[in-house]
Formats: C-alpha cells, sequence, structure tokens
C-alpha cells in the first residue's frame, strides 16, 4: 500500500513522508502475486499459517529511487521520526508457500513497480484524488 502511496504524490509534486532514516526493509509484494497465492491456499491444506510475500526485502529508499526513475520524477521527500513500535526489517519466510501449495511469487520489484506506474497513469484523471494518509 506504500508504493501505491508514494506513487501518487511523486506523481502528483506532494512530499512523500518517509518515517525513520529510510534505511528500513521492506517485504514489497505484488498484488498479482498475493492474490495468486490466495486463490492457490483455497485448497485444501489443512489449519496452516502460510506467509506469501516476495521473500526479498528492500530498503525503502530503495523503492522510493526506483518510482523515480520510473515515473521520471524526483521525490519530495520529508523525513519524520521512526515510529517506536517499527521494526528495522520485516520479509515473509515462504517455503511453506512453496512446499504446500507450489506458490512463489513471479513479479519482481522493478517490474511490478513498472505495472503500477503505468496502472497508474493510466487513471490518473481519478486516482490522484485517492486519499491515502
Amino acid at each position: 500500500m506504500s508504493l501505491f502511496r508514494f506513487t501518487q504524490l511523486i506523481s502528483e509534486g506532494r512530499p512523500v513522508t518517509v518515517y525513520g532514516d529510510g534505511q528500513q526493509s521492506r517485504d514489497f509484494t505484488y498484488v498479482d502475486d498475493i492474490a495468486c497465492g490466495t486463490v492457490a491456499a483455497l485448497r485444501p491444506v489443512r489449519y496452516e499459517v502460510i506467509n506469501l510475500g516476495s521473500d526479498s526485502p528492500t530498503v525503502l529508499m530503495d523503492a522510493i529511487q526506483l518510482l523515480e526513475g520510473l515515473t521520471g520524477r524526483k521525490a519530495s521527500v520529508a523525513f519524520a521520526p521512526a515510529h517506536l513500535s517499527d521494526v528495522a526489517a520485516t520479509w515473509a519466510d515462504i517455503h511453506k508457500a512453496d512446499k504446500l501449495l507450489g506458490w512463489r511469487p513471479h513479479w519482481s520489484l522493478q517490474d511490478g513497480l513498472a505495472h503500477l506506474v503505468r496502472w497508474y497513469r493510466a487513471n490518473r484523471h481519478w486516482a490522484r484524488d485517492i486519499v491515502t494518509a
């Protein structure tokens, strides 16, 4: 969800608020991959907790730099204090999803962001007004 917000803010020339120093890592996963994993989990696998994710954490500022390149616009980043409950890194262990569901993500971060930016541009006439804060 943050990547849509960042795409919107960068595209519209509005500031992007980054909490902390931006060096925290996140496991960004393209929505189509999550949807496919959810559908795969409809098969009977008993009562299992299964993580879906990219299994490839990315530094937040690196993701913003990718968006800058894809949008052709420089982000106006406003740093704010980190939230006390925030963690330095998160990512999914997807071994169980692979073993039980035969699921692995197909979209790379670069390809997913490129698709997001293309989608945003095609739908900008209404997507720019979505309240994301």
